[in-house]
């Protein structure tokens, strides 16, 4: 498509949350709180011609990399909330993009992506074939006090459990969505922390695509106020989380 009359590089998007996105607490769920960032960020890239379906006329798509999410405060049900997303960096086949979420002007997170433009025929990245001089790049403009990290995964793990790749999990480039992977180990744990608000902040690192019917093990180590986890396929990690905890 092109680009839309109503493109600017800095979106701001408005969202209502609603109960199923909410945890018994009545908090959005730490997953949801992902899927409303990357909504926003698909959204200004539908607006400035960088959508999925503009990138499948060359058959790639965006997939996320790294993302760290810092939270303040999660909002409630009814709460509306707005989201503003802008890109930091985007050459070749890689962007950086930060995104920030608003109660009432207040910011209550921010969140620091790294993205790939992904082959989806041939499964491997490759430079963007699309234009994008059109997006201003805000480099000094950070929506974190950290940036996106590789995560140590070397120290002792333990299995938690088991998963097998359903229907559910996938998305349309035909893989398991990338808050899945949060999810099933969201999943796997205690869940008073979360429910007491405790979770102040998380990275994630995205390695291997995960496919349908693919067994995965959940593993998970801990160190202080941090408790790390890796998803292994054939003994080799797809996927590692870093959650940091608040008193």
């Amino acid at each position: 498509m092109p680009i839309s009359p109503e493109f600017t590089s800095v979106y701001s998007h408005d969202w209502e949350i609603n109960f199923l996105q909410c945890t018994p607490n009545g908090l959005l769920k730490h997953t949801e709180l992902c899927n409303l960032l990357q909504l926003t960020a698909g959204y200004h890239a539908e607006l400035g011609g960088l959508s999925f379906t503009d990138m499948q006329l060359h058959d790639q798509a965006w997939v996320l990399s790294r993302m760290r999410v810092e939270i303040a405060e999660l909002p409630k049900w009814r709460d509306t909330v707005t989201v503003k997303t802008w890109i930091y960096d985007l050459q070749g086949s890689r962007s950086i993009r930060a995104l920030e979420m608003y109660l009432c002007d207040k910011k209550i997170a921010g969140s620091e992506t790294f993205w790939a433009v992904f082959n989806t025929k041939l499964r491997r990245p490759e430079a963007l074939a699309l234009p994008h001089e059109h997006f201003e790049k805000f480099p000094e403009r950070r929506a974190t006090i950290e940036s996106f990290k590789k995560i140590d995964i070397t120290g002792e793990m333990q299995l938690l459990t088991g998963h097998t790749v359903t229907l559910s999990d996938l998305d349309i480039v035909f893989h398991a969505n990338n808050v899945k992977y949060l999810e099933w180990c969201l999943d796997a744990i205690d869940p008073k922390p979360i429910l007491k608000n405790r979770l102040a902040a998380f990275d994630m690192n995205y390695m291997k695509e995960l496919m349908l019917n693919d067994k995965v093990e959940i593993h998970k180590g801990n160190d202080d106020s941090r408790d790390n986890f890796t998803i292994n396929k054939d003994g080799k990690a797809c996927f590692a989380l870093e959650l940091e905890w608040r008193e």
